[in-house]
């Protein structure tokens, strides 16, 4: 068989409906206003962050060199995964080197206590492939319907499930029903799988969280996932919940048994940043206030969007090709945002997606809403 022919026809093809994708390096001192990267409250930079990573770097070198249970686990992790347990309000956490592997972890494990996984249908690639790797039969739940969840489990009596979501959805940014959905998982006794990685660091008291902020936190039949990479600034995951979720995935999760830690000089970055993050309630107030400034904005342009429940907005484009031109046309007036098509979009429409960065000066978001609206097509 002609694998390289075969190659050339699907990326012949990805190209023809407009989803070939490209890397663009961004170069060191980039001046782009960025409504693109996921760097909420702007502290991937922030001094404090920067001295923290540069003092673990130079104490324990480059790399963890090597896995969690191996050499990979310093006291760097162990500091971290105390902090964020705290912050989340849970029993306890485990800290992996994204969250996407995280993601793959948690949903995985369902599989030796559960037999059935219901899964939002605007879920994340990273929660759809672990349901994938579960090897459990999965039922994919409405759009942010706690009917439709209870619909699905009442339709599999004494089966054992898990649901999955996320708490702000990461391609729209509409926010989750958590306290519904809970009552829904909990009086069946299903277990509740929640990705905060949009929320943690933004909503609820001193940015713990979506879960928190639905008075979820420290349930133990509610596990928490989120990304580090996002309000923190780093990169990373983390799962949170009770310590035999914890034991669990130390014991048998593939993805953090196998997988080489996240070096030191990160983990001591998102450390110092949730400290900052925990006091930033100033920056906060600027990110819900730039996000609705936002939706306002091209509301009145005549542009369909979603309303704001953290720092993520989606503008609907007419194509793909529409939406690449779009995005293309800002950063080329110095404004970068996010072009978003399928399969990257649940419901198979092309978006520019807005991403709110409160470490943005004034001047240059009021200017980047402008560029936006005189690039559309």
């Amino acid at each position: 068989m002609d694998w390289l022919g075969s190659l050339d026809r699907l990326a012949r093809e990805r190209a023809k409906a407009g989803l070939t994708r490209q890397l663009t390096p961004r170069p060191a001192g980039d001046r782009v206003v960025d409504l693109a990267g996921n760097d909420y409250l702007g502290l991937a930079d922030h001094v404090t962050v920067v001295d923290a990573a540069r003092s673990a770097l130079e104490t324990y070198g480059l790399g963890a060199t090597g896995s969690r249970l191996v050499r990979g686990t310093t006291e760097a992790h162990t500091a971290l995964e105390s902090e964020l347990a705290g912050w989340l309000a849970a029993e306890s956490a485990l800290v992996f080197s994204s969250g996407y592997l995280a993601n793959l972890a948690v949903v995985r494990a369902a599989a030796t206590i559960a037999d059935l996984v219901v899964s939002d249908a605007y879920n994340h690639a990273s929660l759809i492939d672990g349901c994938k790797i579960s090897g459990l039969p999965v039922r994919v739940a409405p759009h942010n319907d706690p009917a439709g969840v209870a619909a699905i489990l009442d339709a599999h009596p004494g089966r054992t499930a898990v649901v999955v979501t996320e708490s702000v959805f990461s391609v729209d940014g509409d926010l989750a029903p958590l306290a519904e959905l809970y009552a829904v998982t909990s009086a069946r006794g299903a277990l509740l799988i929640v990705d905060d990685a949009h929320a943690l660091g933004l909503l609820g008291p001193a940015g713990s969280g979506g879960v928190v902020a639905a008075g979820l936190a420290g349930r133990p039949d509610v596990v928490v996932t989120a990304t580090l990479s996002k309000s923190l600034g780093g990169a990373g995951g983390v799962v949170a919940g009770a310590a035999p979720v914890i034991r669990h995935l130390v014991d048998t999760g593939r993805t953090f048994i196998y997988d080489t830690a996240p070096p030191p000089a990160v983990v001591a970055g998102v450390h110092a940043a949730i400290g900052l993050a925990r006091a930033a309630d100033d920056r906060r107030a600027t990110l819900f206030e730039r996000g609705a400034r936002i939706a306002a904005r091209l509301r009145a342009a005549g542009f369909p969007v979603t309303d704001p429940a953290a720092g993520v907005l989606s503008v609907v484009a007419p194509g793909p090709e529409a939406a690449v031109g779009w995005a293309a046309d800002c950063r080329d007036r110095g404004v970068a945002v996010g072009c978003f098509r399928p399969p990257s979009t649940p419901d198979g429409s092309s978006r520019l997606r807005l991403t709110v960065n409160a470490g943005v000066p004034e001047a240059d978001f009021a200017r980047a809403l402008d560029v936006i609206v005189e690039c559309a097509p």
